[in-house]
This record gives C-alpha cells, sequence and structure tokens, in this order.
C-alpha cells in the first residue's frame, strides 16, 4: 500500500496505485521500452503485491473517454534504512513532459514515508539522459556493475541520501532525529 500523496497537477495524465489489472498494460510497455531487459509477466505480479514494494502508473485522462491509457510506471522497494528504485518508465511518446520526474520525485517521498534513509537505483551506463536526470534530482553514482544487463552493459549504481542535514552545534543532543526532507524535483529511466 502506498503512504505517501501521489503526484498531482501534471497535465493530461492522473498517477494511481498499480493494480493487477494494470500488470499486462505495464508488461507490453516495459517489452517494448527494455527489449533485452523487460521484467517477465510473473515478477510484476508478484511485486505489487509484495508489502515492501510500492508501484504506481501514469495513464492519460482524456474527455469524454472512460478508457485510459499507461504513459508511465515506476515501483519502488523499502526495506529499513535503505529503498531501492525497482523500476521506473515513461513511454518515449510523453517523455519530455516532467512525468519521470514527477515519478522519481514520488518514489523518493514515498521511500522517506516509509523510514529510509538513502535511495538506491540502477541505470543503464549507455543511457545518458536517465544519468543526467538523476544527478539533476540528487543522486550520485556510488558503483559500477560491470556487464548488468543482459546485453552486457554495465549498471551504474546511483544514491539520494533522504534525510535532513545533520543537527547544528546550537541543537540539543537530546532532540529528536530530523524529519526527512525531499527536494521537489523528480525523474525517467
Amino acid at each position: 500500500m502506498l503512504q505517501a500523496n501521489l503526484p498531482n497537477g501534471l497535465p493530461g495524465v492522473r498517477a494511481r496505485a498499480m493494480t493487477l489489472v494494470d500488470v499486462p498494460a505495464v508488461h507490453t510497455l516495459e517489452s517494448q521500452l527494455f527489449p533485452a531487459d523487460a521484467w517477465p509477466l510473473d515478477m510484476f505480479l508478484a511485486e505489487i503485491v509484495h508489502p515492501t514494494r510500492g508501484y504506481i502508473v501514469l495513464e492519460t485522462v482524456q474527455e469524454g473517454r472512460n478508457e485510459a491509457e499507461i504513459i508511465g510506471y515506476a515501483g519502488l522497494m523499502s526495506i529499513a534504512e535503505t529503498a531501492d528504485v525497482q523500476t521506473i518508465a515513461i513511454d518515449p511518446r510523453h517523455e519530455g513532459k516532467g512525468y519521470g520526474r514527477a515519478l522519481l520525485d514520488f518514489l523518493a517521498r514515498e521511500a522517506a514515508v516509509r523510514g529510509a534513509e538513502q535511495i538506491l537505483l540502477e541505470v543503464r551506463a549507455d543511457n545518458a539522459r536517465a544519468q543526467d536526470l538523476y544527478q539533476r534530482n540528487g543522486y550520485q553514482q556510488i558503483h559500477v556493475r560491470r556487464g548488468y544487463y543482459n546485453d552486457g552493459v554495465d549498471a551504474l549504481i546511483m544514491r539520494k541520501e533522504l534525510l535532513a542535514p545533520a543537527s547544528t552545534p546550537n541543537d540539543d543532543a537530546t532532540s529528536k532525529t530530523p524529519e526527512p526532507t525531499i527536494e521537489s524535483e523528480a525523474h525517467h529511466d
């Protein structure tokens, strides 16, 4: 179950929790976007019902039409102090509109609400556009996993700290731990 507020105010789309009914459409988009590394359908089904996970979709909103098209999705695993972006994607026809940034920001907020102090992700070494977005949103490269992807491409491991800065010298040493803060920016892979 999702705990953070969903992104809102995005032109032409709405965000909502991913459901089992969404999995076939999400899997189709996944297969188109990541042909060498697409998750199997069963993996999505297992992921979205797991209690340490949180998944959302972005779907189009069109006047006079009951049917919406899923144009993006994202998922998170959060255990103790560390969260991991499991997946994040936007249909290329809808890139450049801030949708991916909104998904990325949501994942960081969801991780913080769940108690994570940091969020990690893997990005293809040949995906400069996604790397740039992550860097602009506070992620820093911390490691390389050689040959991580099925086609032999390396994965860059990136991390973003979710905690507020450490207390100042004037703070009482017994004061409570600072609440997590998240920058108000967000992304896509």
